[in-house]
């Protein structure tokens, strides 16, 4: 017989070695693997032999993270099976270094050979995760055609032109249409209001006494569509950015085409973005500060959809904002800045105008409408977080705007249209005054 030293220096034959506290080699986990491997190369006894499943079984119910309790339990099971294949396995090298692993294993984690032993635990499959939403490009049909919104368009139509609304800062915004203005409209106010959805926000005053006020609150509804979706409610407000419609929900509802309209939680308390697709439109809402910015990408036809053109003035990102609510900030900022000039080191709640200029240009290098809005947010309000409010306004613009050749917008292209428009008008006036003219002339040559 041999000796306990000889058996363990015998041991390699077998093709095991195992790992205990400062020993090099495979982990404990690795036996299982280690006599797959042996079982595969010798198939002739796998068919006697039913060392395997006492391997597979061990290996099924063990962790290497385990408590050290479960695993001495697994262990004194793993060595009742091992025994209880004595008969048919004697003869087999993969039982014979069961068994010196498995006494290698109970001394390694002082084991005990009498105590609790368990019927090892077969693992069972973990259930396969839920689908996970694609890319629209990429995204299988969960519900009929009309829920995506592309799919839906007539075959070889023409690709849906998409729009671009923003709404951030003091507050700034950037109508479907391109224009950019700076308004006062505290209160509620609607941005949009279509067939398809509603959007409201409500503005309250940065400062006291000033005009400049700022996001404290959104509600967004998307109404009731066909087979895809059941209305639902998102709101949000300071402090408040739900990963969440009003029910708890996070898609559509219980219709077959409920997953077209999603709510993604970009950033916790920080970024959410609401897809409806049925709808082609990309909604994002964050919360810089202590206030929200809205952006919006919106198919032209879903923008112009409105259900009752009597009552559509107000719709801010179509319209802008009404002609008394407006602010001009060229004449603010040229306040400001001659001020500065004329008395030096002068700061407009906390800020010079050099100053803002500086701080804005840290984020936005280009001297467009939103650099030209953040300095007047810190002039207005002294409030850096504004900084960061244009900062992502521009960056949403390159993320839902169609046409990279507007995300800047620039003074002569935000006031120079007006220009042109008040010449047009007065070329027009001039020209009906010609004509004026020249009838009566004729009229007079009649009569004489």
């Amino acid at each position: 017989m041999q000796s306990q030293r000889e058996r363990r220096e015998v041991r390699p034959r077998a093709g095991w070695t195992v790992m205990g506290k400062g020993v090099a080699g495979p982990s404990a986990l690795e036996v299982g693997k280690i006599l797959v491997l042996f079982l595969c190369l010798f198939p002739s006894v796998s068919l006697q032999c039913k060392i395997l499943k006492c391997n597979s079984e061990f290996w099924a119910s063990t962790s290497s993270s385990g408590p050290e309790e479960e695993f001495c339990t697994a262990l004194r099971a793993y060595n009742n099976c091992v025994r209880r294949t004595a008969r048919t396995c004697r003869g087999d090298l993969a039982y014979h270094s069961a068994q010196h692993g498995i006494e290698d294993l109970m001394s390694q984690h002082n084991c005990s050979k009498e105590g609790p032993t368990t019927q090892p635990r077969a693992r069972t499959p973990a259930p396969p995760p839920p689908p996970q939403l694609q890319p629209d490009s990429q995204e299988r049909s969960d519900g009929p055609e009309q829920c995506h919104y592309e799919r839906s368009l007539p075959r070889h139509s023409s690709p849906p032109n998409y729009t671009h609304c923003g709404f951030f800062g003091d507050p700034h915004l950037r109508t479907f249409s391109d224009d950019f203005q700076t308004c006062k409209v505290e209160g509620a106010w609607p941005l949009i209001h279509n067939k398809y959805l509603s959007v409201q926000v409500t503005n309250t005053p940065v400062v006291p006494g000033s005009s400049a006020t700022a996001t404290s609150k959104l509600t967004i509804i998307f109404k009731n569509f066909q087979e895809c979706v059941d209305q639902k409610m998102y709101h949000a407000e300071t402090d408040e950015l739900p990963a969440a419609f009003a029910d708890g929900s996070k898609n559509g509802g219980d219709r077959h085409g409920a997953n077209t309209l999603r709510i993604v939680d970009k950033v916790p308390g920080q970024h959410v973005e609401i897809h409806a697709r049925y709808i082609g439109t990309t909604i994002v809402v964050r919360q810089v500060g202590r206030y929200l910015t809205f952006a919006v990408r919106m198919p032209e036809e879903v923008v112009n959809s409105v259900e009752d053109r009597d009552n559509q003035d107000l719709y801010l990102c179509l319209h802008g904002c009404p002609a008394n609510q407006r602010i001009d900030f060229r004449t603010f900022r040229d306040r400001v800045e001659g001020h500065s000039l004329s008395r030096t080191g002068s700061q407009s709640h906390g800020f010079t105008y050099q100053a803002a200029m500086a701080k804005c240009k840290e984020r936005l290098p280009v001297e467009d409408l939103y650099f030209q809005s953040c300095v007047f947010d810190l002039l207005s309000s002294g409030d850096i977080n504004f900084t960061m409010a244009a900062y992502y306004a521009f960056e949403d613009v390159k993320m839902l705007h169609s046409n990279k050749d507007k995300y800047h917008i620039f003074e002569k292209d935000a006031f120079g249209s007006n220009a042109a428009q008040r010449g047009s008008d007065m070329f027009s006036l001039v020209l009906l005054n010609c004509l004026s003219m020249l009838l009566w002339i004729e009229c007079c040559w009649v009569h004489l």
